[in-house]
């Protein structure tokens, strides 16, 4: 009955100690594992719902502090670079054979794979302290949506000049409640339908946002804006199944995720700038670059709530399995850590409650949500977020294992081309989060609390 409860259930990866005979062996993988049926159209949603983000939303005052010619050309010379190291690290999934090799099932293990030594541990301090990072600025995102909302309906109400002040932490709260219940599904491809729903949401609120600036700029409303040629002046996881070959579904999948991120980076950043020039806001959605169809402007910043939702957990479940992968190994006779309660839930099949799971879980939620009340800044948090985590994770360690995969000599053309890529990448990432660190000492300087702070 036990294993018959267990076959139904939605949400727990099920033991391959249970299966004893050859149909139940077709469930499981070549490495023992259940049967992962990720394709390359789950994993282009789970690429889409991570990266757009709502950082969408803040590429018209990107575009401002470096104008027409810089601001496209940077944006889509990144996002080349970001798809050529993705499709790199797409090729180490296996080692030593991109096709045939032995799995990885985290980063911090291809790495471990490739380059081993000390590096395995600068991976992982890069990797989670993004995640953390990451997850802190959903927060701060989210709860800046949901205040848009109901201050959108007070402009509405009293005019565009009412001082519609609310606080964000409220709304933290309510968005913490929220992941707290989703961080309780232990396992991170029961989440594949959270994604889609928030690939949509984003693709819902990005439109919106260039709909509302072609019609701002095909409109004439308003004053004219000043733009310039040279800017403002200055005063995933391991659940693709193995056929086809995931390095070829990774690759499909992340083509796809970058051409289509990039499309509506440029178009919105473009879009944007075009409406609002020099002065364009952080975020034009909440930080009321409209006020205008309200009702339009209230279900765009829903939208980004829902999708910050669903993005929240891409970027939470690595960190929850890492940690609690960790501790097991650590303690293997701790029952707290270790014993899994079976709770029949009507309609879904068996849950099984692990209290570990759920205090540390829960714990982490309410970290992040404290934290995000602390730095309540949406612009400045996002470039350091960004900037810390590009260069180790995107350029250095693909480009670092993909040199030792394909064993390319030392001082070789492709190699000293791929170093050059690799430094160059390292000082933008560097100037980039000294100009965020300084944008953060400066919110800091001027930040009330209980005010809607400055995005």
């Amino acid at each position: 009955m036990a294993r018959e409860m267990q076959k139904s259930s939605m949400f727990i990866e099920q033991n391959t100690a249970d299966y004893e005979n050859g149909d139940a062996q077709m469930n499981l993988d070549d490495d023992g594992r259940k049967k992962r049926t990720g394709t390359w159209v789950t994993a282009s949603a789970h690429i889409i719902t991570a990266v757009i983000g709502s950082g969408v939303l803040s590429l018209a005052w990107a575009i401002a502090q470096l104008g027409w010619v810089a601001g496209p050309a940077v944006l889509m010379i990144f996002s080349f670079i970001t798809y050529f190291t993705s499709t790199l690290l797409a090729d180490c999934y296996r080692a030593p054979d991109p096709v045939h090799g032995k799995r990885n099932y985290t980063y911090m293990d291809v790495v471990r794979a490739y380059l081993g030594g000390r590096k395995v541990k600068l991976c992982g301090l890069a990797q989670y302290a993004n995640l953390l990072g990451v997850t802190i600025g959903y927060t701060i995102t989210a709860s800046i949506s949901m205040v848009a909302v109901k201050r959108s309906n007070c402009f509405h109400k009293h005019g565009h000049e009412a001082k519609c002040q609310t606080s964000n932490n409220p709304f933290m709260i309510i968005f913490g409640c929220i992941q707290i219940i989703l961080s309780q599904i232990p396992n991170f491809h029961e989440l594949s339908w959270l994604s889609i729903l928030a690939a949509i949401m984003s693709f819902a609120y990005s439109s919106i946002g260039l709909g509302l600036s072609i019609a701002k700029v095909a409109g004439g409303t308003g004053h004219v804006k000043t733009t310039s040629l040279t800017g403002v002046t200055v005063g995933v996881d391991d659940t693709l199944k193995s056929s086809p070959p995931e390095n070829k579904s990774m690759k499909r999948a992340s083509g796809i995720g970058v051409m289509t991120t990039t499309l509506f980076y440029v178009l919105c950043g473009i879009g944007g700038y075009a409406a609002f020039g020099n002065d364009a806001p952080g975020n034009f959605l909440t930080g009321f670059g409209f006020y205008e169809p309200f009702w339009l402007i209230d279900f765009a910043n829903v939208c980004i709530a829902v999708h910050l939702i669903g993005a929240y957990q891409v970027f939470a479940q690595p960190l929850f399995g890492f940690v609690e992968k960790l501790t097991t190994k650590r303690y293997p006779d701790n029952k707290f850590i270790t014993r899994e309660h079976a709770i029949n839930v009507p309609y879904c099949g068996v849950y099984y409650l692990n209290f570990f799971r759920l205090v540390w879980r829960t714990a982490y939620v309410i970290v992040t949500a404290v934290l995000a009340m602390i730095f309540p800044f949406f612009n400045d948090f996002l470039g350091l977020i960004g900037a810390g985590s590009f260069w180790p994770l995107t350029v250095y360690f693909p480009i670092e294992m993909h040199i030792a995969q394909s064993k390319i000599p030392k001082y070789s053309f492709r190699w000293v081309w791929l170093k050059v890529l690799s430094w160059v990448c390292l000082i933008v990432s560097l100037i980039a989060a000294a100009g965020s660190i300084q944008g953060l000492i400066n919110s800091l300087r001027v930040y009330k609390p209980f005010q809607t702070p400055k995005e």
